[in-house]
């Protein structure tokens, strides 16, 4: 792992080290000593920026102690390159990621586009709930800790921060669930769209063919490191935080949002379908 901007792989790798090194007790400057390193290489690593060698890697695990799993799992991170990271979950579900959720949780931006349903941040427990239960990938006995899993992750939608959701009217108008979880749902997009720091745009039926066809993403923007964007589908996810990838879907965003309504456009489309529930 060369010594580079830190990236997606390279904070999971990071983050790991730490846990491996937190759980001996020392300090990072005490065990720079014992390894006969700079403090600052200790930092580096466990930043997810490199600039050690596999041996180095090798070494440290060894002397922190580390399983066998644990020592596999931080190889095959050392040795990951390329412009995405591909995650398969154990339990098979993709937005429950311990990457995502912590990269929502320090994020400063997040730009998410929705085609089918209700963006998973902006979802009621029973709505989520409801989306939970049809993954085919979920035990039905899971369903009830996942979709409480999913809520919590709202708990990040507080001021100080910038959320923007694009959602496709057709997402709107898709019954999930009975009539009282989607007037509710439809409700709550309502409450939250008012939110200074948060906008619910539109985009209508009436744009016809758009950008955003190539399916749902979202673009999370960090005070410290480079953009990260993010996909899932039935069973895994991808993480891209090349330069070349984030700009394509950048341009994506630019481009809904032209054709997108405005906030108060979007409110009286939402407000329109919920008057029809009645």
């Amino acid at each position: 792992m060369p010594k580079r901007s830190s990236s997606v792989v390279g904070r999971e790798f990071g983050g790991g080290v730490r846990a491996v090194i937190a759980r001996t007790g020392l300090t990072h400057r005490r065990l720079a000593e014992l390894l006969g390193w700079q403090e600052a290489k200790i930092s580096d690593l466990t930043l997810g920026k490199g600039g050690v060698s596999e041996p180095d890697v090798l070494l440290l695990l060894g002397y922190c102690q580390a399983t066998v799993e644990e020592r596999e799992h931080l190889l095959s991170l050392f040795h990951e390159a390329g412009s995405a990271w591909l995650q398969m979950p154990k339990d098979g579900v993709p937005d429950q990621v311990r990457t995502l959720i912590e990269h929502e949780r320090d994020a400063e931006e997040i730009i998410a586009w929705s085609m089918v349903i209700v963006p998973g941040l902006l979802q009621t427990p029973d709505y989520g709930h409801v989306v939970t239960g049809h993954s085919p990938v979920i035990e039905a006995e899971a369903v009830p800790a996942v979709a409480a899993a999913r809520a919590a992750r709202a708990s990040i939608l507080e001021p100080g921060r910038r959320f923007v959701f694009l959602v496709h009217e057709q997402a709107l108008e898709l019954p999930v669930g009975g009539i009282e979880v989607w007037r509710e749902q439809l409700a709550h997009l309502l409450r939250m769209s008012v939110r200074q720091y948060l906008s619910i745009r539109v985009v209508p039926r009436s744009a016809g063919m758009h950008a955003g066809t190539c399916g749902d993403f979202c673009l999370m923007k960090f005070p410290k490191y480079p953009p990260v964007v993010y996909a899932d589908s039935v069973n895994y996810c991808l993480f891209f935080d090349d330069p070349e990838t984030v700009k394509i879907h950048e341009d994506i965003l630019t481009a809904l949002a032209a054709v997108a309504l405005s906030e108060e456009e979007s409110r009286a489309v939402i407000d329109n379908i919920l008057e029809g529930l009645q």
